[in-house]
């Protein structure tokens, strides 16, 4: 025994000749980086890099804590520059390319009427209220405990929306991690009539600065946020009833190497969850170049799906009150948490705020505050383009129409007059909006008194879609024929 022991420590102290200095006087984090970036960082920081092993596109390494700041800091467009691993085997075993899922979406465009009647709902004041509520957290920094209370807090906020509905189709969840303190926040409904195929959306919750004792974080990322949180908003707001699972996600510690969307998308890979699509959304405050959404295009972006998101504004963004424009960005290694989802074999898009080179320089400082871009606008058009990708993807159940209607409800067409009346509630109807079956809204027109009658002799006979808004923002919708 003593003679193994010896050797064994004789053996311990020649290997650590042979590894950097920095590794032995702060922790080591294992690490994916391009294979280009990874060889020059090893070339000018030798006792900070130490290369694993290597592909032609990416490279397993290990790096002290001190160079990942330097790297982060290197990114000329967008993200941490390397992708965290829990360990030497998974960084190794990551080099693997992984297989593409055999499901994928249809990218048909069929649920006019009930994409046009959100749009409508977007509220650009939510938005705002979204982003200054987590900027005033001061810090989001996944180690900070204020980053743990935002999710809290969110989960908190999107919990009063689904409990606003008295639905049990709708619920989240706390998503605790290996490798950072703070947790993500996922939000599910359940699919109707094809639960087990999901669409998702997501995007970071954490910040970061040059002190991350002061990183607000306001565009990077509480604007996207504040965009999937209206996109929940207004889904619960028009009922909405998806036939596939949709989930969102707040995802932990993207800043620090996508660590949260990392382990919940290995997850669901290992555990085969049938992803058809993701689509971050990661800053979108911010209108830094002439068009307003780009589409980040790399090796980890689903080309079909790209074009799914610019046909979506091509039929519904191209004019009239929700329109906006798009263009082609280039995104760097790993830049977002769509990565996450690629690389567990997932088709997944990223929407941006501007062209990466024009995009809001203030991140990842103290600076990026929402007063610098002082506009929800922008943003709201990523929760517009967010639920046109939602709807088409997950499709609305019972005929691509949605006819939940209240019982309290009572409604009849005769001679082109639609009568209704709410029956056994306190609640008003304040606004009843008519849509033809292209999604188009014909008629508007604002009630208190009721029962009512509104008068539809100057619309053609055929099918329609009537809207009734409720003083509590609630809204019912009905299929009509007139004659």
């Amino acid at each position: 025994m003593n003679l193994i022991t010896k050797n064994t420590f004789a053996f311990l102290a020649l290997m650590l000749l042979f590894i950097p200095q920095s590794f032995a006087q702060e922790p080591s984090i294992y690490a994916l980086m391009e294979t280009e970036k990874a060889i020059d960082f090893q070339e000018n920081y030798p006792d900070d890099v130490l290369i694993l092993s290597s592909t032609s596109e990416q490279t397993a390494v290990m790096l002290s804590e001190s160079i990942t700041h330097a790297i982060r800091e290197s990114v000329t467009t967008h993200g941490p520059g390397y992708i965290y691993k829990a360990s030497k085997a998974e960084a190794l075993a990551a080099l693997e390319a992984a297989s593409r899922p055999t499901s994928e979406l249809e990218y048909t465009i069929t649920e006019d009427v009930f994409v046009n009647a959100c749009l409508d709902l977007v509220d650009p004041d939510a938005i705002e209220t979204t982003i200054l509520e987590l900027q005033d957290y001061g810090t989001r920094y996944h180690t900070k405990p204020q980053a743990e209370q935002s999710v809290l807090d969110t989960q908190a906020k999107w919990d009063a929306l689904i409990a606003a509905t008295g639905r049990t189709d709708i619920s989240t969840r706390i998503y605790n991690h290996v490798a950072t303190p703070m947790p993500s926040l996922i939000l599910t409904i359940e699919g109707a009539s094809s639960p087990d195929e999901f669409v998702i959306i997501g995007g970071h919750i954490d910040s970061t600065s040059w002190n991350n004792d002061d990183a607000p974080g306001a565009d990077d990322n509480a604007s996207g946020i504040a965009s999937l949180t209206e996109i929940i908003r207004v889904l619960l707001a028009n009922e909405f009833v998806p036939q596939r699972t949709v989930e969102v996600m707040a995802y932990a510690a993207e800043e620090i190497g996508l660590v949260g969307s990392g382990e919940i998308a290995a997850e669901y890979a290992q555990n085969g969850v049938d992803v058809m699509a993701f689509v971050q959304f990661d800053m979108t405050g911010y209108k830094g170049s002439a068009e307003d959404i780009y589409i980040a295009q790399d090796t980890y972006t689903s080309s079909g799906l790209n074009t799914y998101l610019t046909e979506l504004v091509d039929h519904y963004n191209s004019s009239g009150d929700h329109v906006f424009t798009y263009g082609f960005t280039a995104c760097g290694y790993a830049c977002s948490d769509h990565a996450s989802w690629a690389n567990n074999g997932y088709h997944a898009s990223f929407p941006f705020e501007a062209a990466f080179d024009d995009s809001n320089p203030n991140i990842h400082s103290p600076f990026d505050v929402y007063s610098f871009f002082n506009t929800p606008n922008h943003a709201a058009k990523f929760a517009k383009l967010g639920l046109e990708f939602v709807i088409e993807g997950a499709k609305t159940e019972t005929l691509s129409v949605p006819n939940f209607t209240a019982s309290s409800l009572i409604t009849y067409v005769r001679n082109k007059t639609l009568y209704f009346e709410l029956k056994n509630t306190t609640t008003e109807i304040n606004k009843i909006a008519i849509y033809n079956i292209s999604g188009q809204q014909v008629v508007s027109a604002l009630f208190r008194d009721q029962p009512g009658a509104l008068n539809l002799q100057s619309l053609a006979s055929g099918f329609y879609i009537a809207q009734f808004e409720m003083e509590n923002n609630r809204t019912i919708t009905k299929k009509i024929v007139l004659n």
